[in-house]
């Protein structure tokens, strides 16, 4: 994730004072000092820095934190309300148009994924706010533009209004408002042309647009790992057209963060989404609260929730326990299981949701491939097989024609079968408890044995982690 460093950095920070029953002037002053390094080498702007920790330094150093019980805790109580607050205290909703045609803009500078990023936004809000979107394409400019929205449109199932590049895209955006009036559309998202540069063509083009589509919001995409500059970007967008809101794209990368920090502060820009991956779906709200606990190793159990429901059918999940409690789970339902958290995006990102998984995960690579070899390793089975896991346990001579046929180890098939076994044992052991105390699944769960690949490093072996 793009605060991983940075994430890193702060937590070591805050260990100085965490634990210590008493706190000195010194360790406030010591940590604070790491604090501030480590928010500028996050590219995060001087000004925020500067007020950010200023801020902590004030309310750490008061003698209530100084003389009272568990300090330290307080102290990461207290830059985690600051982090929330430089980032925007809490998620900013859309503004709909609840009573006819929601249109929302989509601006930006070329390459920060703008295209890519108006249709994940109109499969969001297709799918929470159950609106019937159409994507309008008014980039005339950048060669196949046109085609990737329609290549987008096509995937998701979303029909892409278009009039090739010789009419001017206010022209474009006029008829296209016409057009998802008269066919029931309730939601237009345009898709409008970009630059390498920002420059007073392109903004008198987003005016006319802006004019003629009356937008609900007007978003700017922002390319996390152009750092402090997209705070300059944002700022040359806002003065012209009064952006609404932000979507800061490619926040799943090993970029450092700062623009993300320091975005609301310096613009009053909200940052309403971001986005997670190169896929259609890996789209989140951007909570701050949230992101500061990530941030500061907390984990985000609210946003795993928020996965788990959106991705997983509640009827398959209570049919799956079932199966489990009475004994009856095999491989076809492993497999459907593994199909289950693959949806939810990367299985490291969903680990570090987990409170003090961060923590217990450093120096650890969770390997998202570990998932496709077991879906080979069970593809490699009978379908008596798969319907009946002792056919398996009880013979080495199909463990073997297994392994052979997947292009795995036995060893790896002999910890699938371990895995299953477990969780079939675990889940009886769960059906003779007292049903009240059983709230859901895990379905973290599913992966049972799959190993953890510790990175290499000096000084250290090659271990395994189980989870």
């Amino acid at each position: 994730m793009a605060f991983d460093n940075l994430s890193d950095r702060l937590q070591m920070s805050l260990r100085r004072v965490t634990g210590k029953g008493r706190l000195t002037e010194n360790d406030i002053e010591e940590m604070m000092r790491e604090v501030r390094l480590s928010l500028l080498e996050a590219d995060v702007n001087f000004k925020v820095v500067k007020e950010f920790t200023k801020e902590v330094k004030e309310q750490a150093m008061g003698e209530k934190i100084l003389k009272g019980l568990n300090p330290g805790q307080q102290v990461v109580k207290i830059v985690h309300e600051e982090l929330k607050k430089i980032m925007g205290d809490k998620a900013e909703p859309l503004t709909l148009n609840v009573m006819g045609v929601t249109t929302i803009m989509m601006v930006g500078l070329q390459g920060a994924g703008k295209t890519t990023t108006a249709g994940k936004l109109a499969l969001h809000l297709r799918k929470t706010n159950n609106l019937k979107p159409l994507l309008v394409a008014l980039d005339i400019y950048r060669p196949a533009a046109i085609e990737q929205l329609k290549t987008i449109g096509a995937q998701l199932d979303i029909p892409v209004f278009e009039l090739g590049i010789l009419e001017k895209p206010a022209s474009i955006a006029k008829k296209a408002l016409d057009y998802a009036k008269t066919n029931g559309f309730n939601l237009i998202v345009a898709d409008t042309a970009g630059r390498l540069h920002i420059d007073e063509l392109m903004m008198k083009e987003l005016v006319d647009v802006k004019e003629v589509l009356k937008p609900q919001e007007i978003l700017l995409t922002l390319d996390a790992m152009t750092g402090q500059d997209a705070v300059n970007v944002a700022s040359s967008f806002h003065q012209s057209l009064s952006v609404t809101g932000s979507i800061m794209t490619k926040l799943d990368g090993d970029t450092r963060g700062g623009a993300a920090l320091s975005l609301r502060t310096v613009t009053n820009i909200p940052i309403k989404f971001m986005g997670m991956g190169e896929k259609l779906d890996q789209f989140e709200v951007f909570h701050p609260e949230r992101m500061a606990s990530r941030i500061l190793g907390m984990g985000d159990v609210l946003t795993l929730v928020d996965k788990v429901t959106q991705n997983i059918d509640e009827d398959d999940m209570m049919g799956m326990m079932e199966k489990m409690m009475s004994g009856k789970f095999n491989y076809n339902d492993f497999l459907k299981q593994l199909k289950m958290i693959k949806k939810m995006g990367s299985l490291g990102g969903m680990m570090k949701l987990i409170p003090g998984m961060n923590k217990a995960m450093q120096g650890a690579n969770v390997d998202d491939k570990q998932l496709v070899f077991v879906e080979a390793i069970i593809s490699s089975m009978t379908k008596s097989e798969r319907k009946n896991p002792k056919l398996i346990s009880q013979s080495s001579s199909r463990r073997k024609r297994i392994a052979k046929g997947s292009g795995r180890s036995v060893s790896e098939v002999n910890r699938l079968i371990q895995s299953l076994e477990q969780q079939t044992v675990m889940m009886k052991r769960m059906g003779s408890m007292d049903p009240n105390k059983i709230n859901s699944a895990n379905p973290m769960s599913a992966l049972g044995n799959q190993p953890i690949k510790q990175k290499k490093g000096k000084g250290k072996n090659k271990s395994r982690f189980k989870f």
